[in-house]
């Protein structure tokens, strides 16, 4: 899994090259062309406006316009601003580090106490070439990771000036658009593990968010959570909220509408929405899976929140007014500000995205749920296939694009009846969300990014 190196005047010359094609500092990129953060603008997963392609096969080079490799481990997904995408990855020090997908229940860890190295890549979107790559930090992982998980799983997030990596308990790195560190915070270790058996360490999963100059990052962990808002320039607190709820691996979203604009995260034993200036609670929710993954989405003034562990696996549909407790007593379904929901069809792993006026909800065994958005009435249950489905599914063009595990990307036509178009192979592992951006599709398999045009 080792990349060949060029000699260190090419990469010297690369990196000139690279400097003096980057977009000016605060320089927006056409309308279209950035996928900003976990699942694009406001984790929507949507992007409309340019045709996107339905068939591909990477094993065999069909419809594929470029296939770049990336050594070790890593789910975060690819981020866009301009002609630019970013990704991370770890490496560790064992050749071929474990990584065990499909519908099992293993909850161990990772044994693998070797050195790893954390890595930021900057490349080309044109042409798929490494435009600059930085070692971040080095060293044995602060925490275990689980089978299926890798040590670079948290999205990065970039506003066209800045770009933001986590890495758990190794730290949050801000750089600029060339590489350049402009500052890091280290928040000691951060134990995302199971409650119920704190030895099983999963490691990190929230991505940051970049918003209004704010950096925004959730961190439930199993001690002294928090939601906290930083200063993009700088990284210091603007705010910083605790949360008394066990690790989740959701992403915060972003409320612009109603009374006010809220941070929305999703929770176990508090889902919420927090005022975004003062990072000050404003509603929460509770009752749902008890490992909460998906990211909130926000459309049309409602948040839809789902989860899916143990007893409860809800859908919850939630008015953006919403204020105080909002829990749904037992067998209400709704309330003043709960629009509806549904008790027994959440997603486990993967976020559902609202596209036209329909909620589409994969769960992890394959099975795709489609609701009306407005009222929660479900149009169609239907299986994709039997295996797992993790990373979160994207849409543009009238067509809705679901990876499963196994490296089959299932796509299906927009609409109130279940019609599948295409099942095109990307010949790996693929457990990252897509990006969009400019009418190419852009995936992150196990080993390369690849982009479908």
């Amino acid at each position: 899994m080792n990349l060949l190196r060029g000699s260190v005047g090419a990469l010297c010359l690369l990196s000139l090259v690279a400097a003096l094609s980057l977009p000016a500092a605060g320089q927006k990129a056409p309308a279209g062309a950035n996928w900003p953060s976990f699942r694009g603008p406001n984790a929507s997963g949507v992007a409309d406006g340019r045709p996107l392609p339905a068939e591909w096969d990477v094993p065999a080079s069909r419809n594929v316009r470029w296939k770049t490799p990336i050594p070790g481990l890593g789910h975060s997904s690819p981020v866009i601003w301009g002609d630019r995408l970013f990704v991370s990855t770890a490496i560790s020090g064992i050749e071929n580090p474990e990584m065990k997908v499909g519908l099992y229940g293993d909850v161990t860890s990772v044994k693998d106490d070797t050195s790893h190295r954390w890595i930021v890549y900057c490349l080309d979107t044109r042409s798929g070439k490494i435009v600059w790559e930085k070692i971040v930090v080095s060293g044995v992982p602060k925490v275990k990771r689980h089978p299926k998980s890798t040590h670079a799983s948290s999205t990065l997030a970039t506003d066209g000036r800045h770009v933001v990596a986590f890495f758990g308990s190794e730290g949050l790195y801000c750089f600029d658009m060339n590489g350049t560190l402009l500052w890091k915070r280290d928040f000691g270790v951060l134990d995302a593990s199971w409650y119920v058996a704190p030895a099983a360490q999963w490691e990190f999963g929230s991505s940051p968010v970049i918003h209004a100059d704010m950096v925004l990052i959730q961190v439930d962990v199993q001690k002294d959570s928090f939601l906290a808002a930083l200063n993009v320039k700088d990284g210091r607190d603007i705010w910083r909220t605790p949360r008394t709820d066990v690790p989740t691996w959701g992403t915060p979203t972003v409320l612009g509408g109603g009374p006010r604009p809220e941070v929305v995260v999703n929770g176990y034993k508090h889902a919420g929405g927090y005022d975004l200036k003062t990072g000050k609670e404003v509603w929460r929710l509770t009752g749902g899976g008890d490992i909460p993954v998906p990211t909130p989405v926000v459309s049309s003034g409602v948040i839809f929140l789902t989860n899916a562990h143990g007893p409860l696996s809800p859908v919850y549909a939630i008015k953006a007014t919403a204020t105080g407790d909002i829990s749904l007593k037992p067998d209400e379904t709704s309330n003043a500000y709960v629009a509806w929901s549904v008790p027994r069809e959440g997603a486990y792993m993967a976020t559902p995205i609202v596209y036209g006026d329909l909620l589409y909800n994969i769960r992890w065994q394959g099975v795709l749920m489609c609701y009306q958005a407005a009222s929660g009435k479900r149009l169609y249950q239907e299986r994709l296939a039997s295996t797992a489905f993790t990373s979160s599914p994207v849409a543009g063009d009238g067509k809705i694009y679901f990876p499963s595990e196994d490296g089959d990307v299932y796509v299906v036509k927009a609409g109130p009846t279940f019609s599948l178009i295409a099942k095109n192979p990307m010949g790996e592992v693929c457990m990252a969300s897509p990006a969009i951006a400019d009418g190419t599709l852009y995936f992150r398999t196990k080993s390369h990014v690849v982009a479908i045009k």
